[in-house]
C-alpha cells in the first residue's frame, strides 16, 4: 500500500512540476491558459490513466478489458478543450500555441501516468526550445523575409 502511495505520489508530483513549466511560459506570455491551467489538465490525465490502470487490475480476470480506451477518450476530449482556446477574428487567429501547448501537456500526463518518465521528461524539453528557442528565430526569419 505504502509503494502504491509513493508511485502515485512520484506521477502526480512529475505531472505537477512537467505541465507547471510549460504552464509557467505560456503565463509569462500573458496567455489565456497558464500554470494552473496546464497543471490540471496534466494531472488530471495522470489520474485518468492511474484509474485506467486500477479497473484494468480489478476486472482483468472478469472480461475483456482495454485500459487504452480510457487514454483514446483523454486525447479526444482534451481536443474540444483545445477547440475552445483557439479564436478567430478576421484574418487572424489566436491561441493555437495554447491550444497545442494543453494538448501536448495531457501526453505528459498520460506519460507519467503509463510510468513513461523519460518520455515525459524529454518532451517537456523540447517543448521549452520550441516555445522559448525558435522565438528568437521566427524573429529573425521574418526579418530576413521581410527586408
Amino acid at each position: 500500500m505504502i509503494e502504491q502511495i509513493t508511485e502515485t505520489l512520484i506521477k502526480v508530483l512529475l505531472t505537477t512540476f512537467l505541465c507547471g513549466a510549460i504552464g509557467a511560459e505560456r503565463f509569462t506570455r500573458h496567455k489565456g491558459a497558464g500554470m494552473r491551467t496546464h497543471i490540471l489538465i496534466g494531472v488530471g490525465a495522470t489520474l485518468l490513466v492511474l484509474t485506467s490502470y486500477h479497473v484494468f487490475d480489478i476486472y482483468k480476470d472478469v472480461g475483456d478489458i482495454d485500459p487504452t480506451r480510457i487514454i483514446a477518450a483523454i486525447v479526444t476530449g482534451i481536443g474540444f478543450l483545445c477547440a475552445g482556446t483557439i479564436i478567430r477574428g478576421g484574418a487572424n487567429v489566436t491561441g493555437l500555441t495554447t491550444a497545442a501547448t494543453s494538448w501536448t501537456v495531457a501526453g505528459i500526463g498520460i506519460s507519467v501516468g503509463c510510468g513513461n518518465y523519460i518520455a515525459a521528461i524529454i518532451v517537456t524539453i523540447v517543448v521549452f526550445w520550441v516555445l522559448l528557442g525558435l522565438r528568437s528565430a521566427e524573429k529573425k526569419i521574418e526579418r530576413f523575409f521581410n527586408s
